[in-house]
C-alpha cells in the first residue's frame, strides 16, 4: 500500500483533468494501515492505553491495525520495525521507544516517507518522527489530595517503575497533593527498576504496608493486589482500574490517547503530517488526562473534600491553577531489583 505522504500534487493534477467537479469527503478515505510495536506486554497499563485508542479507531473504520508486543530491549524492536517499514504496507507506525530510542529513530530516519508516532522522552525529529507521553501529573496531583485525606496512619506508599522524568513528574505531583492535604504525612516511594514486574511491585507494596502505609498508589501493576490483601484503599494508574478491585481502587490518574490518535489520523489523511511534540493532547485541557470516577466512594468521602476536588479540577481545566512539573527523583526513594 502506498504511503499517504505528499499525494497532494497527483490529486490536483487528476482533478484538473475532469470536466465535472469532484467532492472528496472524509467518508471516502480508505482506512489507514497502521502498525504498532511495543517493548512490554500489551496488558501493561501504559501500552494498554495506546492500544485502546487504536482499537477504537479501528472499530470506527478509520484504520486497520496490526501489532506486536513483548519485543524487549535486545534488538527485536529494530528488526520488527524495519521489516514493517520495508514492506511498504503501512501508512503509519505507532509504538513506544522507551529503552529502544536509538533503534526506533534509526528506522524512522531510513523511512522518511512513513509517519512514526512514538512514546518517547526525547523530542521529535524531522521530517517524520513525532513523540508523545502520558502527561497525567494533573490528575495524579488530584489523587494525592484525596490520598492525603484518606490516610489514618499518616503514611502513604507509592510503587513506581524507573526514576525517569516521565515517572518522576507523576509521583512528585501525587506527593504534592498529599502534602497539600496533609502536611504531616509521609510518602514512601519505591522504584522496582522495571516497567512490568507485578510480583516485585506487590512485594514492594507489602513492604510499605509493613512500614505503616495504609494508602497505596499503584504506579505499576501488582500494587493493587497488595492493597486488596490488606483491605487498604489504593489509587490506580493510566486507566480506570476500579474494575480490578471495586472495593479497593478509589480513583486514579487516567491517560486517554484518543485525542492524540485522532489528531494524527487527521494529519495523515489531510497530507499535513509533520514531526511534532504531541504533549498537549495528553493534558487535561484536551481530554488526554482525567481523574477516574469515584465509583461510589463519594458516598464515604467527606463532602467538602469532593467539592474541593471538583473545584480544583475545574480550575486546572480553566487554566486558573497549574500543577507544577517536577521531574527530579523523589527524595528518599528506595530501589529494589526487578525479578525479571
Amino acid at each position: 500500500m502506498l504511503n499517504r505522504f505528499y499525494r497532494v500534487l497527483p490529486l490536483l493534477l487528476a482533478l484538473m483533468l475532469v470536466v465535472l467537479p469532484t467532492v472528496v469527503s472524509a467518508q471516502d478515505e480508505e482506512p489507514l494501515a497502521v502498525f504498532a510495536a511495543y517493548s512490554t506486554p500489551a496488558e501493561e497499563p501504559w501500552i494498554n492505553v495506546i492500544q485502546a485508542a487504536l482499537t477504537e479507531a479501528e472499530a470506527a473504520g478509520q484504520i486497520t491495525l496490526e501489532w506486536v508486543d513483548e519485543l524487549g530491549y535486545a534488538g527485536d524492536m529494530e528488526v520488527t520495525l524495519r521489516e514493517a517499514a520495508d514492506s511498504g504496507e503501512y501508512d503509519l507506525i505507532v509504538g513506544e521507544a522507551f529503552g529502544n530510542e536509538e533503534a526506533v529513530r534509526r528506522v524512522a530516519r531510513d523511512h522518511p516517507e512513513i509517519p512514526f508516532v512514538f512514546g518517547s522522552g526525547l523530542g521529535p525529529a524531522e521530517p517524520n518522527f513525532s513523540v508523545f507521553d502520558n502527561w497525567i501529573h494533573e490528575p495524579a496531583y488530584l489523587s494525592g489530595l484525596i490520598a492525603g485525606n484518606l490516610t489514618e496512619s499518616g503514611t502513604i506508599g507509592v510503587v513506581a517503575g524507573y526514576p525517569v522524568p516521565e515517572v518522576n513528574r507523576i509521583v512528585n505531583a501525587f506527593i504534592t497533593g498529599v502534602e497539600e492535604a496533609n502536611p504531616d504525612a509521609e510518602v514512601l516511594v519505591t522504584f522496582i527498576n522495571s516497567w512490568f514486574d507485578p510480583p516485585t511491585a506487590k512485594e514492594a507494596a507489602l513492604a510499605q504496608v509493613d512500614a505503616g502505609a495504609d494508602v497505596l498508589f499503584a504506579e505499576r501493576f501488582g500494587v493493587i493486589e497488595a492493597a486488596v490483601e490488606n483491605e487498604l484503599p489504593a489509587f490506580g494508574m493510566m486507566s480506570d482500574q476500579n474494575e480490578l478491585a471495586p472495593d479497593t481502587v478509589v480513583t486514579g490518574p487516567v491517560w486517554n490517547m484518543s485525542p492524540t490518535i485522532q489528531y494524527i489520523i487527521e494529519q495523515v489523511n489531510s497530507e499535513s503530517y509533520t514531526a511534532q511534540d504531541l504533549k498537549d493532547f495528553s493534558m487535561m485541557s484536551k481530554g488526554g488526562a482525567m481523574l477516574a470516577p469515584l465509583h461510589g466512594f463519594e458516598e464515604t468521602l467527606d463532602a467538602e473534600l469532593i467539592e474541593m476536588i471538583e473545584t480544583r479540577q475545574q480550575e486546572i481545566l480553566d487554566g486558573l491553577y497549574r500543577v507544577s512539573i517536577d521531574e527530579a527523583s523523589p527524595a528518599a526513594a528506595e530501589f529494589v531489583e526487578a525479578s525479571e
